[in-house]
């Protein structure tokens, strides 16, 4: 018996493809911002402090029990994990351009429009709890260097 295994981003839109709930717009992002974190991680010449911003968001998306769990709130727990996507893709845009991003990006949409529309949407529902997540990935210090 031969076994398939998926990539992660694979699983995230299998699971998420019925969803059709108040979030659907940016909780549809989800495994497209997860791809894209992953083929920035890939890049070779990639200075180490984009490297951890990236690779804790990559960790926060598939940690079983973060600050609003899929396991507890199905789909819409997916809503911080976007947030911290958006908010380290945006973050590392300052050194690396969308331009760059835009060539690791596999979808037709914009990638600007994209990471925008997530990081307004899912911080404003997620209100006070933006804090409490860029503590638990260890980012809580990007905000005092604005």
């Amino acid at each position: 018996m031969e076994t398939e295994f998926k990539e992660f981003h694979e699983l995230l839109n299998e699971n998420l493809e019925s969803y059709e709930g108040s979030y659907e717009k940016i909780v549809d992002y989800g495994p497209e911002l997860f791809k894209l974190l992953t083929k920035i991680l890939d890049q070779k010449k990639i200075n180490p402090e984009i490297r951890l911003k990236v690779s804790a968001a990559i960790s926060y998306f598939v940690i079983p029990y973060d600050i609003i769990p899929e396991e507890i709130y199905g789909p819409d727990g997916y809503i911080d994990d976007i947030f911290i996507c958006a908010y380290v893709i945006g973050d590392i845009t300052n050194d690396l351009g969308y331009g760059v991003l835009e060539g690791l990006w596999d979808s037709d949409e914009n990638l600007y429009d994209v990471v925008e529309e997530c990081y307004e949407k899912s911080s404003s529902i997620l209100g006070d709890k933006t804090d409490e997540i860029l503590k638990y990935v260890g980012l809580d210090y990007l905000f005092e260097k604005e």
